[in-house]
């Protein structure tokens, strides 16, 4: 998990209950970061009662019942874009209040290199596509997509120095 400052405050997470309800919901998701710096986001459906409908998010989705929160975020991105992040490394978790319906959830955000060759593909919402971060703020989007960005972008640059 990066602890480097980013220029975007990470997420300012509720307390987070010891162990996690049975009922909280679970999320977990992918930032596919290319080699600009762009991410693969998905603008999800505009259907109602859908959380963070018609909003651009990390494709992700809930984890199974005894499914790690990390298989979860590799198995759910390549049914929504079929990319295989292989073996993504965690980037933070924390619990986010939804406020479609005021429920929390546990989320968990891997990250992963694009590997500039193989395809992404919409299978679940409107589109996905490689969005700049520049551009990223103009999009309707939860409150802590372009934290979580910054904190890949962040892990990214701290492997860069570690491998050198």
């Amino acid at each position: 998990m990066s602890t480097s400052a980013s220029p975007t405050p990470a997420p300012d997470p509720a307390p987070v209950p010891e162990p996690l309800p049975d009922s909280m919901p679970r999320i977990a998701g992918v930032v596919l970061l290319r080699a600009d710096g762009a991410a693969l986001l998905q603008h999800r459906d505009d259907k109602p009662g859908l959380p963070a409908r018609a909003l651009w998010v990390f494709p992700g989705g809930h984890c199974e019942p005894g499914e790690s929160c990390r298989a979860a975020a590799r198995r759910e991105f390549l049914e929504e874009t079929g990319y295989d992040c292989g073996d993504a490394d965690l980037l933070t978790e924390f619990v986010y209040v939804s406020p479609d319906n005021g429920r929390p959830h546990w989320m968990s955000y891997c990250w992963a290199e694009y590997d500039g060759v193989t395809e992404t593909h919409c299978y679940e919402g409107q589109a996905v596509t490689f969005v700049p971060r520049e551009q990223a703020a103009q999009l309707p989007a939860p409150d802590y997509v372009l934290a979580v960005w910054d904190l890949a972008l962040a892990a990214r640059r701290e492997k860069a120095l570690r491998t050198g």
